[in-house]
Formats: structure tokens, C-alpha cells, sequence
């Protein structure tokens, strides 16, 4: 599928979603936000992606933010279906994906734009990246997830400054904070994306979709997350995978899993 704003490149079972719109910092506006679900959508069922890698196009940007000019004149119904549509189609759509998701962040992640990065299941960072969430300097909050993602990772205090203050932190205050799982050099950040990436296909991918569920129902209101990890774990028992996992385990020899 052509897309205007995203580029999307699959190779050795990981595929990597550039957020392509260099010259306004790769700013979420809505046809950028209806291409990255399309593009989700079709990954589900693609057997060639195993491992997604979400990055932002040049060295001065992951996504800066929304396109603020599209929604400054909006009602407060229209503003609430913006966020509501945006949950749906992509942020929540991403944080519950039965695939692995990683956030690859380069330059600045702001508003929006580390909003899709937490929705992302684990993040990791260049040098030179800065996070933040400044949407109380506009008047508003975070629409995204930003008030309950960010909590959920950094803590409630550290989450209410960073809300609070509209500040940004930088890529080691980012890792001191857990926001982040690793930082390194810019040039090196889809390398070590790609690494994890490749020790994540190692693994069983059907134990990982579960593994995914199960981590989120622990953050799901009415939802209790220890009954979907025994749930998952008893299914896991009726897969190809796990026949192969324990009979490679027993016979001391490398699982080549079906993924079934």
C-alpha cells in the first residue's frame, strides 16, 4: 500500500514505520494517524512481520507532536471525538497489538508524540531524544493516553511535574525515570532496535501474544490480571509452540518454533 506520510519497510520479519513528515517535525495530523492504523491493520495478519519498529524520519524528530492548526478551532464534542477516535485507531489499537511493538525514539517525542511511544510496548532512545508532554502550556491535556500511560511507567509524581511544568527530559533522565529502556548513539538506535528485535523472534511469538495480553490486563480497570495470566498460560499448552519449546528444551537442542 502507497502511503503520504509514512514509510513502511519490512525485512527479516521485523518491520519498521517511519513517521515520514521531516519538515514539520513528523507532527501527527489526522491523515498521518488514519495511515499508521491502515498500516497496523494489515501487519496483524502479515506472516512476514513478526516485530514492528516505530521510528520518526531524520535526526531532529520521533513525532513533535499533533498538528496542533487542525484541531485549534474545535468544539469541545469535536475534541472529544478526536481523542476518543484516536484511542481507538491507534494508540490503543498499538498497546494492545498481538505483536511486539518498539518505539525507536530519535529527537524530540512531544504531546502526541510520546503518546504513540508509551502506547508502543517498550521504548528505547538516542542521546540526543527529549520527551515530554507540554500540552498544559496550549490549555489542554494529553489526549492520547499521556495521563495514564505516563503514570503507569514513570510513577504518579514524576508524571504529574512532567504534566504540570509542560517540561521536556532528556534521553538519560528519560532511562533514570524507566520511560526508557536503553539509550544509545543516534547512528546506532534501529541497530539496537533491530537486536532486540532479533532476540525477541527467538522466542516463541504465540507465548508473546499471550505474554502481551496478559502484562495489559493488569492495567485494565474490572479486569483481573492474574486470571488472564492463568488463562493464558493453560492455552499455551494446547500450541505447536509449546510442544516444540519443551521438546527442544529436553532433547538440549534450539526450538525452531511454528508459531501456531
Amino acid at each position: 500500500m502507497s502511503y503520504q506520510n509514512i514509510l513502511v519497510e519490512t525485512e527479516n520479519y521485523i518491520t519498521t514505520l517511519t513517521i515520514n513528515r521531516p519538515k514539520k517535525l513528523n507532527a501527527l495530523n489526522r491523515e498521518t494517524l488514519a495511515e499508521i492504523h491502515n498500516a497496523f491493520v494489515g501487519l496483524e495478519s502479515d506472516e512476514e512481520t513478526k516485530v514492528i519498529i516505530i521510528t520518526g524520519s531524520g535526526e531532529k524528530a520521533f513525532v513533535a507532536g499533533a498538528d496542533i492548526s487542525e484541531f485549534a478551532n474545535y468544539s469541545v464534542a469535536e475534541g472529544k471525538d478526536l481523542a476518543a477516535r484516536g484511542h481507538q485507531e491507534v494508540f490503543d489499537f498499538i498497546a494492545n497489538f498481538k505483536k511486539p511493538v518498539i518505539a525507536a525514539v530519535n529527537g524530540f517525542a512531544l504531546g502526541g508524540g510520546l503518546e504513540l511511544a508509551m502506547a508502543a510496548h517498550f521504548r528505547i532512545a538516542s542521546e540526543n531524544a527529549k520527551l515530554g508532554l507540554p500540552e498544559t502550556s496550549l490549555g489542554v491535556i494529553p489526549g492520547y493516553g499521556g495521563t495514564q500511560r505516563l503514570p503507569q511507567l514513570v510513577g504518579k509524581g514524576r508524571a504529574m511535574e512532567m504534566i504540570m511544568t509542560a517540561g521536556m527530559i532528556d534521553a538519560n533522565q528519560a532511562l533514570q525515570y524507566n520511560l526508557v529502556n536503553h539509550v544509545t548513539s543516534l547512528e546506532d538506535l534501529i541497530d539496537l532496535a533491530e537486536k532486540l528485535a532479533g532476540k525477541i523472534m527467538r522466542n516463541s511469538m504465540v507465548a508473546i501474544a499471550q505474554a502481551i495480553e496478559a502484562i495489559n490486563a493488569n492495567y485494565e480497570d474490572g479486569v483481573n490480571g492474574f486470571e488472564q495470566e492463568i488463562e493464558g498460560f493453560g492455552k499455551s499448552f494446547g500450541t505447536e509452540d509449546f510442544k516444540e519449546g519443551t521438546s527442544a528444551f529436553l532433547e538440549k537442542r534450539k526450538a525452531d518454533f511454528p508459531g501456531e
